[in-house]
């Protein structure tokens, strides 16, 4: 007899984020509000995709026997959700995912300032080839995906997600942007799409 799990809800904020961001609040008011037996983690990630990673990987590991996991990564969050999906196998929502940030970061080399911290850092060449690193070339389970896009993201070509997830699930709106507007109707029909 299967074992029953409790859920847990992984956010994976994007670039220069943080768990202050709106769809963060939005996910975790929600099950705040309507799923209270839900764990939902949103971790500060650091700046730098290795250590980004290894701390997700951690926090996986350390919760995996004990919950049920589902992913919702935003713009960054859904290229590292889609490394995490490699690893484990576990669904995941994408919010106007990043589809080949090393190319898109390539741009920011130098300063940046976290606009929700204010932590100071140098983002180099070799934090590109870290995220390089962490690319899923070929999508083994379409079936796990969810795709969230707005066209008018005004960072990110949308078609790159739409092809990279051809056979997953796709919700593609007209207009918006890259913070996708009215996130605010999805919450519920999202921890549906993860089982959680």
């Amino acid at each position: 007899m299967a074992v029953f799990k409790p859920s847990m809800l992984l956010y994976i904020h994007g670039f220069n984020s943080s768990p202050l961001s709106h769809k963060a609040q939005v996910m975790t008011t929600f099950c705040q509000q309507h799923r209270s037996d839900i764990r939902v983690e949103v971790p500060r990630l650091p700046c730098f995709p290795r250590d980004a990673a290894f701390m997700l990987k951690s926090i996986v590991e350390q919760h995996k026997n004990d919950y049920h996991i589902g992913l919702v990564g935003s713009s960054l969050g859904g290229y590292l959700s889609t490394w995490l999906n490699s690893l484990y196998g576990y669904k995941a929502v994408l919010v106007n995912p990043a589809v080949r940030p090393y190319e898109l970061l390539a741009d920011y080399l130098g300063p940046q300032v976290n606009p929700y911290t204010d932590e100071e850092y140098l983002l180099s060449s070799q934090h590109i080839n870290e995220l390089r690193e962490l690319d899923v070339i070929e999508i083994a389970q379409p079936d796990d995906f969810w795709l969230l896009q707005q066209q008018d993201d005004e960072v990110l070509d949308y078609r790159q997600a739409v092809a990279k997830y051809v056979g997953a699930k796709q919700t593609v709106e007209a207009g918006g942007d890259h913070s996708f507007i009215d996130f605010e109707r999805y919450p519920s029909q999202i921890i549906q799409f993860l089982n959680l």
